[in-house]
């Protein structure tokens, strides 16, 4: 039982740094950035080649797979979503732009480095296993969790006690009122769009170093659906709610395999997701009308 439950708190750790990516993005400029996934790709390629083609430590690798996801996320507001709504466009255009973009990305990988999978190497972590009660964990697992949960908290103390985080919640709240106030709105919207994309680089990077073979050019697709799933879930509004999303993600994925087969994972996942809607439309801890920033 006690596996199942690191299990559940390892996958749970990806999907809630996913979604917060789309939460924040989606708090600020009120579109989905469906780019986030092959930003989710990206940062995993960029961490792998630091290891394997030029010898890094993985202690350095993940800061540069961070940083060359959130620049990607700058890079994608200023060329796809910005110009757009600087033209009064709606909220469908700069989405399908995001999409177009996310495309572009994973064509790029793919020419750049194939349609084979990567992995990190063992020896990048210690591989000595942990025993906790009756369950087997490896360091690295601990690490993902770890990370995850101190990076959550931060997040939440910066969005609600720092001056940045209130910048980013005035813009998020009315950009007019925002910038008539003094705020300089598309520099905000930038470090948005790149505290966003570098939480999607970290969990893409985690999810390479928990699956063996798992870093390829098309690697977003598996997750993309389900960060959208975890925010509607979980409550836009609400970085706890964020995390309480994920949970219930990945303990119904956890279930499934366990006790059903794991043919069935997403029926089940997705299916127990679709009941908490009908009970709350606006999510676990969600409130209607509301967003994470």
């Amino acid at each position: 039982m006690l596996q199942q439950v690191f299990n559940t708190l390892i996958n749970a750790s990806i999907y809630a740094l996913f979604a917060m990516g789309y939460a924040l993005v989606f708090g600020v400029l009120d579109i989905l950035n469906l780019a986030h996934g092959a930003i989710f790709m990206l940062g995993a390629f960029t961490a792998v080649q630091a290891v394997l083609g030029w010898h890094w430590p993985l202690v350095l690798a993940i800061p540069l797979g961070m940083v060359v996801g959130g620049a990607v996320g700058v890079v994608l507001d200023l060329v796809a979503v910005a110009p757009l709504q600087a033209r009064g466009s709606g909220f469908l255009t700069p989405l399908i732009s995001t999409i177009a973009a996310g495309i572009v990305f994973e064509n790029i990988s793919l020419g750049l480095f194939g349609p084979d999978a990567y992995s990190f190497p063992t020896s990048v972590f210690p591989q000595t296993p942990i025993t906790i009660g009756g369950a087997v964990v490896q360091p690295v697992d601990l690490f993902v969790i770890g990370l995850t949960v101190c990076l959550m908290v931060g997040l939440t103390a910066m969005l609600r006690y720092s001056t940045l985080g209130k910048a980013i919640r005035a813009v998020a709240a009315n950009r007019l009122a925002a910038q008539l106030l003094g705020i300089n709105v598309a520099r905000v919207v930038a470090i948005t769009f790149f505290l966003a994309s570098a939480l999607g680089a970290l969990a893409g990077i985690f999810y390479g170093l928990e699956l063996q073979d798992s870093i390829s050019f098309n690697m977003g697709g598996s997750v993309q659906l389900r960060g959208l799933a975890v925010i509607v879930v979980g409550g836009m509004d609400s970085i706890p709610g964020v995390m309480l999303g994920a949970l219930a993600l990945a303990s119904s994925e956890t279930i499934g395999i366990t006790e059903i087969g794991s043919s069935y994972t997403d029926a089940i996942a997705f299916g127990l997701l679709f009941l908490i809607l009908i009970v709350r439309p606006s999510g676990i801890l969600g409130r209607r009308g509301s967003r994470v920033v």
